[in-house]
């Protein structure tokens, strides 16, 4: 229940923000100026980025699976990480210079507030994730579950690759345009960005670290691995739809062929975006192998098999023999002695 509220807290904090913009901006110049249409004209400067919008259906998924899931604990440090991550530059970022010029006094204390009530919450989620760790109540409640061998090798391929490209254009950009550094990074008044958002490269560098720990992590069947995919693709998820906008909205795969290299890798790297967060996606959302401790690994041991299969009995235990009599072991207890003594007793 508390990971619950704190996430509702979070997905609270990050609705008003877009609220505010859906005011001050318009939703459908809010909208295009995300997508970087150049016909974009906001009244305002936007404070939010498409982030918020993807941070904003984690923290209610995570609500919501903190609640219900057997993966709670996993689900609040995943969404704790990626809080820290995303509103950690605020700290020093909202008071520069460019934000004073931009953003209004009001709207800069607000979110210094917002900044310091997020990350309060971040770790407030690892305390009630440590916190709540337990052995199962019952043989009733699900266990924590890992991804199968399928969604393991798609998730490892998809999230790996993802933020392969990543990093990689992060090191095209510091060749070609090394004056903009380090402020792509840490914030300054030659790099643009939402007033409660990371700089540009920050978050970035951000995804693609987790996007490349998520896929290690599915590659071992880590019961971390779904949280921490998930969490990816979802963030991963904005990038590769707003570029495929961009694309759709300029017809620039009618003239695919006359663009540039450098165009044409940046047009499929959209493309493949959207692509690996929906795979990742669609893999790892179904349940996978339960975590059953013991020899036997995930999703095995005795009486783990399809309708029909007789499960090997344990190491050392003889198979019960034919005939009704009583069950040799497995119930509650020691088999009841008969109604009645026999003849003779």
């Amino acid at each position: 229940m508390t990971g619950a509220a704190l996430c509702a807290v979070l997905a609270l904090i990050v609705a008003s923000w877009l609220v505010r913009d859906v005011r001050a901006v318009d939703a459908d110049q809010l909208w295009r100026y995300w997508a970087g249409f150049g016909e974009a004209r906001p009244q305002a400067m936007p404070a939010t980025s498409p982030l918020d919008v993807a941070l904003l259906v984690v923290y209610v998924a995570a609500a919501v699976a903190a609640l219900r899931s057997s993966v709670a604990a996993t689900v609040l440090v995943a969404t704790g990480v990626i809080t820290l991550a995303v509103r950690l530059p605020g700290l020093w970022g909202i008071g520069s210079h460019r934000m004073e010029s931009v953003f209004s006094d009001d709207l800069r204390s607000r979110a210094l507030i917002c900044a310091f009530a997020a990350l309060a919450a971040g770790i407030a989620l690892f305390i009630t994730a440590g916190a709540g760790r337990r052995p199962p109540a019952g043989s009733y409640e699900q266990l924590p579950t890992r991804p199968g061998p399928g969604a393991s090798v798609a998730a490892f391929l998809m999230l790996g690759a993802a933020g392969a490209v990543l990093i990689a254009w992060e090191i095209r950009q510091m060749v070609r345009y090394p004056e903009i550094y380090p402020e792509w990074y840490v914030g300054g008044d030659r790099v643009p960005h939402g007033v409660i958002d990371p700089p540009p490269g920050w978050g970035t560098a951000a995804l693609a670290l987790l996007c490349l720990v998520a896929g290690v992590s599915a590659l071992f069947h880590a019961v971390h691995a779904r949280p921490f995919g998930l969490v990816a693709a979802a963030l991963l998820l904005p990038g590769g739809v707003l570029g495929v906008a961009r694309v759709v909205h300029y017809d620039l795969l009618d003239h695919f062929g006359s663009l540039s290299t450098e165009t044409q890798l940046t047009l499929l790297s959209w493309i493949f975006e959207l692509l690996a967060a929906l795979v990742v996606l669609i893999a790892l959302a179904p349940r996978g192998f339960a975590d059953v401790p013991g020899p036997y690994g995930p999703g095995q041991g005795p009486g783990y098999g399809p309708p029909g299969h007789h499960p090997t009995p344990y190491p050392g235990q003889q198979p019960p023999a034919p005939g009704y009599g009583y069950p040799q072991g497995g119930g509650f207890g020691p088999p009841p002695p008969p109604s009645q003594p026999p003849p003779g007793w």
